[in-house]
């Protein structure tokens, strides 16, 4: 990419050396002032091709730490040069126009190497602005976007020139006075042709040099965004761009009860929806936590712990004379003492009475959470025990079968874990209640046993 732009700035550069020297020569051997003014068009069309080609080096460069969003913008400001440098030109050749139209009367010498000059200019030009414009489309490039436009200007300049020539020659050949005029008349085309041009290039170099937002792509970003499963509101969308790279700042608002690895994939869909709106943008999502309508009680509590990075479980809730009492269960670090871990439930327990003013009453049931890895000595074989763990199925009428029994011994207590097989279509709560009531025979047949775990799995999955 970055010897491609260069190398056709650089044609252009030398092109534009050739066309006006040529210019120059003709306009002031005939003293026509349509090709005098297509001749510092040339001019300052040079100035802005040597200006493209050093904008291209300048804004190819990475970004660095004084420039962390790249050098791209270099490219925009190198345009708003040109389009000044253009400005200027028309003011010259407006202003030499109408002296030579109303104050001071010029005499103009038409010849053949007039016409075969801007001939030759309008061939060069068609062909450096068709190669420009085709390295600008691919890269999107702002710089030799202006400089192709430049050169496009040129040809429908040059073609008024040859305009303003034709009759100035018919004039002189027909004796018909009024025709001689026809130059400075030509010239204020050009000039014409140039403002409209200048005005276009000024509008789009401003735009976005102050950072404008491209017409559209914001309302259409934010729909898109809003179309992605779990975005529930998007609140602020910033895009700017630098040369040829758009940066896009996005606030975007997510379910507050989402884990903090699901909002970093959610914010990763944000940013694949933008990137396929603009390619290539480097887009910066931030994401807030935000309450959905459909939220229980349940949901409400869990977002409180969930905000001081703590998570309850079993919680339970009664309605007693209109009341709401709440029972939870809080895991802590083992390493924390009994007043460490009571100062983390009251913060709690006193946000959750904040945040949902419904609850009268919160009793939380304080659990250590293991710090470390156990490790276990050896498997055991309890064939005796677990035949009596496996009568224990037969109490429960919603127990199938008991089956794949492991015992452990870790730090001289027994863990025992089994596989439970109970219908596909019992409800999750009362597969929790049994599995509750199964733990407990579990421990009153054996009180030796420290740990139960027990893995529910659904009927069909044994048929397999």
């Amino acid at each position: 990419m970055h010897t491609e732009k260069r190398a056709v700035a650089q044609n252009s550069v030398w092109a534009a050396v050739g066309i006006t020297g040529l210019k120059i020569v003709v306009g002031l051997s005939t003293g026509s002032l349509g090709i005098l003014s297509e001749a510092l068009h040339s001019g300052l069309d040079l100035v802005a091709a040597v200006i493209t080609l050093f904008s291209v080096r300048v804004s190819d460069k990475p970004a660095d730490a004084e420039h962390q969003y790249g050098h791209a913008k270099f490219e925009n400001f190198s345009a708003f040069l040109e389009t000044a440098l253009l400005l200027i030109t028309c003011a010259w050749i407006i202003w030499e126009a109408f002296k030579r139209l109303f104050f001071k009367a010029v005499e103009i010498e038409p010849s053949v190497w007039a016409f075969v000059v801007m001939f030759i200019s309008i061939a060069i030009d068609a062909w450096r602005s068709r190669k420009l414009q085709r390295i600008a489309d691919k890269y999107d490039s702002q710089a030799l976007h202006a400089d192709a436009l430049h050169f496009r200007t040129d040809i429908w300049s040059s073609t008024v020139v040859i305009i303003g020539l034709v009759l100035v020659w018919i004039g002189e050949d027909l004796n018909i006075g009024w025709l001689r005029v026809a130059d400075p008349i030509a010239a204020l085309a050009v000039a014409g042709v140039v403002i409209t041009v200048s005005w276009r290039l000024a509008r789009q170099t401003l735009d976005a040099l102050l950072d404008a937002s491209p017409s559209g792509i914001r309302s259409q970003v934010i729909s898109e965004v809003l179309r992605q499963p779990g975005v529930i509101e998007v609140d602020r969308v910033r895009i700017r761009r630098a040369g040829n790279h758009y940066f896009a700042d996005l606030t975007v608002g997510f379910g507050r009860n989402l884990t903090f690895q699901r909002s970093e994939q959610l914010a990763s869909e944000v940013v694949a929806t933008v990137k396929r709106i603009l390619p290539n943008a480097d887009v910066v999502v931030h994401s807030t936590a935000i309450p959905q309508g459909e939220e229980n009680f349940f949901d409400r509590i869990r977002a409180v712990a969930s905000s001081n990075n703590l998570t309850v479980h079993d919680i339970s809730i009664q309605d007693v004379d209109g009341r709401l009492h709440v029972e939870q269960h809080l895991e802590l670090n083992e390493r924390l003492s009994l007043k460490e871990a009571h100062d983390f439930v009251t913060v709690l327990e006193s946000e959750i009475r904040e945040k949902v003013p419904e609850v009268s009453t919160i009793l939380t049931h304080i659990e250590s959470e293991l710090a470390t890895i156990e490790t276990a000595h050896h498997l055991v074989q309890e064939p005796t025990l677990e035949g009596r763990l496996k009568g224990v199925a037969r109490e429960f009428c919603e127990v199938i079968d008991l089956h794949d029994f492991e015992f452990k011994r870790v730090a001289g207590k027994l863990y025992v874990s089994c596989h439970c097989t109970m219908s596909d279509t019992l409800p999750l709560s009362q597969v929790h209640d049994v599995m509750t009531s199964v733990e407990t025979r579990f421990k009153q047949i054996d009180p030796e046993l420290f740990r139960v775990l027990i893995h529910p799995e659904p009927q069909t999955d044994n048929l397999r």
